[in-house]
């Protein structure tokens, strides 16, 4: 839509200004081999499916009233599968939810937020949409985080782990390097894909007073579509962001979603299961892409992040396209020549790779 300067008199003066983040196409055309967001090929458990059904069943009596505030029920269910006090949990809309109040509770701060120039894309479009302060700090030349340039005077630290796009993780120990030179600042770890192969933080939210660790449902749980997210961390950090939270939206959990997720969290055997299946499904993609001559960063997530030595990325995007796959190409600096391949099933996988090898790596 074409919105004129004279239309945008009625907007706010901070809303002209804004870059709004741009998610991953979710094309509505058929047959599409859709492997360029990052969702889980295979769906939620079946016990998510009973509860939700559950709801539809009950529908008459609980739709008409208001949910939980609290979500105490889904709270008390990822304490328990992670281990931690109940008090030290919170819940939103989706982890990009949770982030949003999460850098308005930690991040308005007279110092700098700290990031990687190489990370999920949305912590700039935060940053601007609450005038954070910040400075990007380059990952090395293998698209490794220098723990180093983290131990500067800052209002605040953000890192994904695995890091996205580029799928690297970062060790517990380097994590824990840079929470023990930040005592004053909130370090928060983004762990969208810490399922996949990395270790979670979590453990480390009871020894770290400075420490968020948020998760989604929406990548090993299968649950996208139901937008459920959550944060750990000691209770001083979530009294600040039920503060947010109760602020914004006293009712970001929809039942619906509350009775999946508890489903999902209550579900570990199958949760445990179906990540297996994507971990094994990664290490063999990636081996059939080095035969093809593609260099692949080393992995812990459910994407790999590669590109072809001697075809340009964005051509390779598009071509693939024109067959019906879609794969995720950032036109950004340092990685405009990489493209970040979302893990599907062997057949989906086989797909890729017979594409590449048959129609156009051949020419």
């Amino acid at each position: 839509m074409n919105i004129t300067t004279e239309q945008m008199r009625f907007w706010s003066p901070d809303v002209r200004e804004l870059k709004p983040y741009t998610p991953g196409e979710q094309p509505k055309i058929q047959n599409i081999l859709k492997l360029n967001t990052n969702e889980n090929p295979y769906p939620p458990s079946p016990k998510v499916v009973a509860a939700v059904q559950q709801v539809l069943a009950n529908s008459a009596d609980v739709l008409r009233l208001y949910p939980d505030p609290d979500a105490s029920e889904l709270k008390q269910a990822i304490a328990k599968q992670q281990h931690v006090p109940v008090e030290t949990v919170f819940v939103g809309n989706g982890s990009d939810e949770v982030l949003a109040h999460i850098f308005k509770a930690f991040f308005v701060q007279e110092q700098p937020l700290l990031y990687p120039d190489i990370t999920y894309s949305f912590y700039p479009v935060y940053s601007q949409f609450f005038g954070v302060k910040t400075k990007i700090l380059p990952l090395n030349d293998d698209f490794e985080i220098v723990v180093d340039d983290y131990k500067q005077a800052n209002g605040g630290i953000i890192i994904t782990n695995p890091n996205a796009p580029t799928s690297i993780d970062l060790g517990l120990g380097a994590i824990e390097e840079i929470l023990q030179a930040n005592p004053d600042s909130v370090v928060v770890i983004d762990e969208a894909y810490v399922d996949f192969g990395a270790e979670s933080a979590v453990k480390l939210v009871e020894k770290y007073e400075n420490l968020v660790v948020c998760q989604t449902t929406s990548k090993s749980r299968s649950l996208a579509g139901l937008r459920v997210g959550f944060a750990i961390a000691q209770p001083h950090l979530i009294a600040a962001l039920e503060a947010v939270k109760n602020s914004f939206n006293s009712y970001p959990m929809d039942r619906f979603a509350i009775a999946a997720a508890v489903a999902s969290f209550e579900d570990q055997e199958y949760f445990e299961a179906q990540n297996q299946k994507v971990i094994a499904s990664r290490e063999k993609l990636v081996a059939q892409l080095n035969e093809l001559g593609f260099k692949v960063l080393p992995s812990s997530a459910n994407f790999i992040f590669a590109r072809f030595v001697s075809k340009d990325a964005g051509e390779l995007a598009s071509e693939l396209r024109e067959r019906g796959i879609i794969v995720r190409y950032f036109n950004k600096p340092r990685i405009n020549q990489y493209l970040r391949i979302t893990i599907g099933t062997d057949e989906q996988n086989q797909r890729l790779v017979d594409t590449l090898k048959n129609e156009i790596l051949c020419n």
